[in-house]
């Protein structure tokens, strides 16, 4: 949910009469009752909504059919991407509207208590442990029994990011041995603070601006495959977490890769939904490749809605600060942050597919 409860009455205090969609926010445990008691108007549906709004709030863009019901001058914030909502984009510019991306909010100091990509990346790196444990066959933590010890499960995350730190400290609260890799060399004292192992291979870093990974040629991502063939092999678990924002993920892991796993070892690959790190992951899907079991992620952070609702909430009040003055909307297209996530701007598209 792109509002919860509490976050209702901050939203006010910018000046805004709030509505949310009768049921909208039932499947994370807010109820039309708990809406309606912090001050916001339930609406019967959706359409209703919109037809007055001059914002309008959510995680996924707004299909084109309810985009078209956009009023001329209306805002839109949510997750959009150039490339994977041309259909929208078209229609809200044709609406003389404006389209926010969270994709595309830039990565600075002002812009943090914004960055809904990094909130729901705690999400999603703390769910992949989760699932990881959930479907491995042994235990993650050491065991000393006097029937024998039971050795700790050994986790290789690739991809230190927000999502990989977190499923690293997820793993180790676990009690797992826990390695990592990143393109990134500054990931490295991250990783160590999390207590666990960096994989140093012999290659050129790959940093770039804003704390992202920058692509790689392919016969370098070919010579990392093949370092890290041994590393993989050795994992009892696997968690892959490497995005290019916009574009399509990194290939990472290959099937040979995967199946020189033992049987009984795991694989979560969070990339799945924008192609995967893995070679042949399915989104949404768990494949049985000769024992091995790769989980595809799809929309992991809806799987625990109540924390991702908020934190994706408040990113959203923080947003709409800076673009809400006493009921006002006021668009400056000289800020660094509205320039870098408008993809349209009163009706003007700013940002095409790449």
């Amino acid at each position: 949910m792109a509002l919860v409860p509490e976050t209702v009455g901050k939203l006010m205090r910018l000046g805004l009469d709030v509505s949310v969609e009768s049921g909208a926010g039932d499947t994370a445990y807010f109820s039309d009752d708990d809406y309606a008691d912090a001050g916001a108007q339930v609406m019967p549906d959706a359409a209703t909504g919109l037809a007055g709004a001059d914002v309008v709030a959510s995680v996924r863009p707004l299909d084109p059919g309810y985009a078209d019901l956009l009023a001329a001058g209306a805002v839109t914030v949510s997750f959009l991407q150039p490339a994977a909502d041309a259909e929208t984009i078209a229609v809200v510019a044709e609406r003389g509207a404006t389209a926010l991306s969270f994709d595309l909010l830039p990565r600075i100091s002002r812009a943090q208590s914004m960055d809904a990509l990094t909130s729901q990346a705690l999400v999603t790196g703390y769910r992949a442990s989760l699932v990881a444990a959930a479907l491995a066959p042994k235990f993650f933590p050491l065991f000393m029994t006097a029937a024998g010890t039971i050795p700790p499960a050994k986790v290789l995350v690739l991809g230190a990011g927000v999502a990989g730190l977190q499923a690293i400290a997820t793993a180790k609260r676990l009690g797992a041995l826990v390695s990592a890799y990143d393109v990134r060399a500054a990931s490295a004292d991250e990783v160590k603070s999390m207590g666990a192992t960096f994989i140093t291979l012999e290659l050129e870093a790959l940093e770039a601006g804003g704390g992202y990974a920058r692509e790689m040629t392919e016969d370098r991502a070919a010579r990392q495959r093949e370092l890290l063939t041994p590393y993989v092999a050795a994992s009892d678990v696997l968690i892959t977490t490497a995005a290019l924002p916009g574009r399509q993920a990194p290939l990472l892991v290959t099937a040979d890769m995967v199946a020189q796993m033992a049987p009984g070892s795991v694989v979560v690959d969070l990339a799945a939904e924008t192609g995967g790190n893995v070679e042949g992951v399915e989104a949404g899907a768990t494949q049985d490749r000769a024992g091995v079991r790769v989980w595809g992620a799809k929309d992991a952070a809806s799987a625990m809605p109540v924390h991702a609702s908020k934190l994706f909430a408040m990113n959203v009040v923080a947003l709409l600060g800076l673009v809400a003055a006493e009921g006002e909307l006021v668009l400056d297209p000289a800020d660094e942050i509205i320039d870098g996530c408008a993809v349209v701007l009163n009706g003007e598209i700013r940002k095409e597919a790449r």
